[in-house]
């Protein structure tokens, strides 16, 4: 089991220059914090930020929520999904600004994109499955899970090296490899990030150990347990659909994913083909 306490943060905020959290998720959490937040004054404050608001509708208007109808503003959008999700959604957004591409050794659009790819499969897999997950948890556990990759990536001039040796070589995960060279890795990183940010702290755990193989040998709380195999099950499925490979912790979580998702093989078969016709 992967623990992490304030000294390790310690050194990881002294070596690192993580984007900060942004003035509009800051205003926002300050509004949440009273007594009484008003859904009317917490939608004027988002919708002040046009490119924000045009993501949130985009996805809460996507094939993976479902809507009968068309959502078409944020004050529609807090009605149906509530202040959390919303909130949700909006964090997922600035993250994906938040990265300097000048700065970076890395393509944050390829990176993003698979990102992205990983929500939306995660999404997908949450409407699919028997228990229910909040799809707005999933979108935001889809974004950030690997945000320290791109911190990484701004950190280290060869970081772009050990990721590429990574995507080639399927027998030893990427976590292992930064530990490796840096003394650190990108779920740490990641952890600190969403910590910062002010995620809510499962997430900020699940970010932590979405790399640890022996999570699901462990008692969590069954959203937690399966908001993690749901994870990890689109980032599967997103690998294979695009590199036509597993990745690399497939084949020892595959069994555990299933059993805390209450999937058989059959329905994780009618799931991959789901995913498959999107990519193809």
């Amino acid at each position: 089991m992967i623990e992490i306490d304030n000294v390790v943060l310690n050194d990881v905020e002294k070596g690192f220059s993580l984007p900060p959290k942004p003035e509009l998720l800051t205003d926002l959490h300050d509004l949440l914090q009273s007594d009484e937040p008003e859904l009317g004054q917490i939608a004027d404050l988002i919708a002040t930020d046009v490119a924000t608001s045009a993501a949130v509708l985009k996805v809460i208007n996507s094939s993976s929520y479902g809507f009968s109808r068309t959502i078409t503003d944020i004050r529609q959008a807090v009605m149906f999904l509530g202040l959390n999700s919303v909130t949700h959604l909006v964090t997922g957004f600035l993250l994906k600004q938040a990265f300097d591409q000048s700065q970076c050794c890395i393509s944050l659009e390829r990176f993003w994109d698979t990102a992205n790819e990983i929500s939306e499969v995660a999404m997908i897999i949450g409407r699919k499955i028997p228990v229910k997950i909040p799809l707005e948890s999933l979108h935001m556990l889809g974004l950030f899970h690997d945000a320290g990759i791109p911190a990484m990536a701004l950190k280290f001039d060869d970081y772009a090296n050990v990721l590429s040796c990574a995507n080639s070589n399927y027998d030893m995960l990427l976590v292992d490899q930064e530990e490796a060279i840096y003394n650190t890795n990108h779920a740490t990183i990641g952890y600190f990030l969403a910590n910062s940010w002010n995620l809510p702290k499962p997430i900020c755990k699940l970010i932590l150990r979405h790399h640890d193989m022996e999570y699901f040998k462990e008692n969590h709380e069954q959203e937690l347990a399966c908001t993690m195999a749901t994870l990890k099950m689109a980032e599967h499925l997103v690998q294979i659909n695009k590199r036509f490979v597993s990745v690399p912790d497939w084949a020892h979580i595959k069994a555990d994913v299933l059993h805390v998702l209450e999937l058989d093989e059959d329905a994780y078969q009618d799931i991959k083909d789901d995913v498959e016709e999107i990519f193809n």
